[in-house]
């Protein structure tokens, strides 16, 4: 087994895979945060074609969508499967097996959805696929929340980086997600991840192939502090593609608070796309 799926691993008998630093043993069955113990669960392997352009292209994205998640957004629009256990449980074989069927689908890349918290299933995963033929690019489509010591270990596997940036503001990060000083581990994240691939660059078909895509949701009431979030990342990832989403909407638990059940408006989506390619991002 290679040294880095090793390292990984070993992360879970104390686990600190993600800045959560939970200290459970996931060998042993106890549960943290993501309430997973150490064999992923898959909820749905697809084509997916409601991606980014650049990675769905004609042959539509790979997904594979991991249930459960480091992150408990109250406004999470994907909530049955990040915070139940929606899937069946997968090895990491059967993970690869997924990947390769996906591949010789047609699919433009292979789109780890919600990884984090099974980064060394993904590993083995895309090893084991490599190994059989795998030659389209993998995606690790994250809420951003990332231990650099855990990405390190995935340096190599893979290809493109696609983490959201939700919050600029901490006190925010810790009300709706649960999490305690969000932007600094986003940002050291995020640094780490354009060291190691760079800005997104796409083949002539306009098909991503490697770098860094940032995604960030636009909040009700500038909950999330947008115009810093683009400032943070132009500083750490210039020149890096982002996708400043305009796709929020009030769901899960967001009726508890009063603040998350408005809409942004058009007029501060399109200020803040002008705001992010003033800054010298690719504005997706």
């Amino acid at each position: 087994m290679p040294d880095n799926v090793i390292q990984l691993k070993a992360m879970l008998d104390h686990c600190c895979m993600c800045p959560r630093d939970c200290c459970v043993d996931r060998t042993a069955g106890q549960l943290g945060a993501c309430q997973t113990g150490i064999t992923a669960s898959v909820s749905s392997a697809m084509r997916h074609f409601g991606e980014e352009s650049v990675l769905v292209g004609s042959g539509g994205s790979g997904t594979i969508f991991f249930s459960r998640c480091n992150l408990h957004c109250v406004f999470c629009q994907n909530h049955d499967i990040s915070q139940r256990s929606s899937g069946r449980a997968c090895s990491p074989e059967q993970i690869a097996a997924q990947a390769l069927e996906l591949a010789q689908a047609g699919c433009e890349n292979i789109n780890f959805v919600t990884p984090t918290h099974v980064s060394h299933a993904v590993a083995e995963a895309i090893i084991i696929a490599r190994t059989k033929g795998l030659t389209v690019p993998t995606v690790y489509n994250c809420g951003g929340y990332e231990s650099v010591a855990t990405l390190e270990l995935l340096e190599g596997l893979i290809d493109i980086y696609m983490p959201d940036f939700k919050y600029a503001w901490a006190d925010a990060g810790l009300k709706y997600s649960g999490v305690k000083d969000y932007p600094r581990f986003a940002t050291e994240a995020l640094r780490e991840m354009y060291r190691q691939r760079g800005p997104l660059q796409t083949d002539n078909q306009g098909i991503a192939t490697k770098g860094v895509l940032i995604r960030h949701l636009v909040m009700p009431n500038d909950i999330a502090q947008s115009e810093n979030v683009i400032e943070i990342v132009a500083q750490n990832a210039p020149g890096s593609a982002i996708n400043i989403m305009a796709q929020y909407r009030p769901a899960y638990r967001a009726g508890e608070f009063p603040e998350l059940m408005d809409y942004p408006s058009d007029k501060i989506i399109s200020s803040l796309r002008s705001a992010a390619s003033s800054a010298g991002l690719e504005c997706l």
